[in-house]
């Protein structure tokens, strides 16, 4: 089995209190122990974020095979972009921008992992607050020929949509042959995340990916790191290990997958980012 997460990680800032504390991201994202990690609002060298790599820290410290970075929006020192981590190589990465007029840069990034199970196309994505500015994107997106170029493979569509009234499930994605994964919007509200009321964090996919669980993190440290909850999302790449999956215990999980991202005991804060 796959573990994939995607989580809006809001520069590590907290929704309520407004601090910033990188360490609670992670431990919520440990918590779950992803296999897969799709992650927007990552800060580069920003003020507001203390002028910490974020990327770069997340990379080390769960150990990450496979890893993309997309600087998307620059602000007067430093800037924020999605963020791609993976347990195992990637055997390509590409970026996409997303950008409609002059609208705030948005962006897309395009990866093939090779996960034990078969290669599978992830894209990890951030999309406009307009209505118009995301059904461009989405267009924009599945006709682009980096995509267009591995449609042969089961894909995967993670992130944070901005879609308030859930109208994208329609239209070019379904005429693409994107099924919607994080049906119906009314149990996957993440944010914000102390309140949820919108479903904002959507999955889809797309050929042999067969799902098995997805669902949003609700506990109080999850409430606590972002204006987002995260969303886990349980998968085979193809339907041939389903049945496998079916009789298999842990153990035999841990085989197949090896270790998910990350240690198993959380750094702490002096040993993750220095004293």
């Amino acid at each position: 089995m796959v573990r994939l997460l995607t989580y809006n990680i809001h520069k590590g800032i907290g929704g309520r209190d407004r601090l910033y504390r990188l360490e609670r991201t992670i431990e919520v994202i440990e918590q779950m122990n992803p296999d897969l990690l799709c992650l927007q609002e990552v800060a580069r060298r920003t003020r507001r974020s203390h002028f910490d790599n974020q990327p770069e820290l997340l990379r080390e410290y769960f150990k990450a095979e496979g890893f993309a970075y997309q600087f998307n929006v620059e602000l007067r020192a430093g800037g924020y972009g999605n963020l791609l981590l993976s347990r195992w190589p990637m055997a390509s990465h590409h970026h996409v921008s997303l950008r409609f007029s002059n609208k705030k840069p948005r962006g897309a990034q395009i990866a093939v992992i090779d996960t034990p199970e078969g290669p599978l196309q992830l894209v990890n994505l951030h999309l406009g607050l307009a209505e118009a500015e995301r059904r461009w994107q989405v267009a924009h997106l599945l006709t682009h020929r980096l995509l267009e170029a591995d449609d042969d493979l089961p894909t995967l569509l993670a992130g944070d949509w901005n879609d308030w009234r859930n109208t994208l499930h329609g239209g070019t994605l379904s005429e693409c042959g994107f099924v919607h994964v994080t049906a119906p919007p009314s149990r996957f509200r993440s944010f914000p995340a102390y309140l949820p009321v919108g479903s904002l964090d959507k999955v889809f996919r797309r050929g042999s990916v067969c799902v098995r669980e997805a669902f949003v993190v609700r506990n109080r440290l999850s409430r606590l790191a972002s204006d987002h909850l995260p969303l886990v999302v349980d998968l085979h790449v193809s339907e041939e290990f389903v049945n496998c999956a079916h009789t298999a215990k842990h153990d035999a999980h841990q085989q197949v997958t090896g270790a998910h991202l990350g240690p198993m005991k959380l750094a702490t804060h002096e040993e993750a980012f220095g004293a």
